[in-house]
């Protein structure tokens, strides 16, 4: 019963933790979509992956030598790597044909449908991990974003096709979530 408690309490606290860090990058999302609109819709999915690449491999630069010339830290990249995930995967839903500049009323029902499958998947994951997360090191979490993103740039150069792999969704949101989670530990 005690474990049972604990597991549920442990769960209601990253909820909690998952909720407030998503606020937080969906209000930048709104804002940067109000000052600049839907601008990220001409990119392919390959551009909106190396946008992701330059944003972690930035973390691993500034944790290996823990000097910003720059002056923003590690928490705007994360930031960046979860609106970028959620951008990825609206990508994958819209065609050609949908229209290229969305309002902001238009965009934020299409970002929380994706962050709600997200999160739900992250759930179902922690349900089966113990949410390990919480004992692995901020730079882990790099690093697994960084593999994620070698695994989508290879299926992106194979067009798509796998053998036996998830495809680039799943990968999108295994990054996101990774995010959040470095970011509640940042907090």
């Amino acid at each position: 019963m005690f474990h049972q408690k604990n597991t549920e309490s442990l769960s209601a606290r990253t909820s909690a933790e998952y909720d407030s860090v998503i606020k937080t990058c969906k209000d930048l999302f709104l804002k940067k979509t109000t000052d600049y609109g839907t601008a990220w819709r001409i990119l392919r999915l390959s551009s909106i992956t190396d946008q992701i690449f330059i944003k972690a491999q930035r973390i691993r630069t500034l944790e290996e030598k823990k000097i910003s010339k720059v002056g923003e830290g590690i928490v705007s990249e994360y930031i960046g790597i979860v609106n970028y995930c959620a951008i990825a995967m609206m990508q994958l839903e819209l065609s050609d044909n949908d229209k290229m500049e969305l309002s902001a009323e238009e965009v934020e029902p299409l970002f929380d449908k994706k962050v709600a499958e997200t999160r739900e998947l992250m759930f179902a994951k922690n349900h089966d991990y113990g949410e390990a997360w919480r004992d692995m090191r901020i730079s882990s979490l790099t690093d697994l974003i960084l593999m994620k993103l070698l695994r989508v740039k290879q299926i992106e150069d194979n067009q798509g096709q796998t053998l036996a792999s998830e495809g680039v969704k799943a990968n999108y949101q295994d990054m996101l979530n990774y995010a959040v989670f470095a970011l509640i530990k940042l907090s």
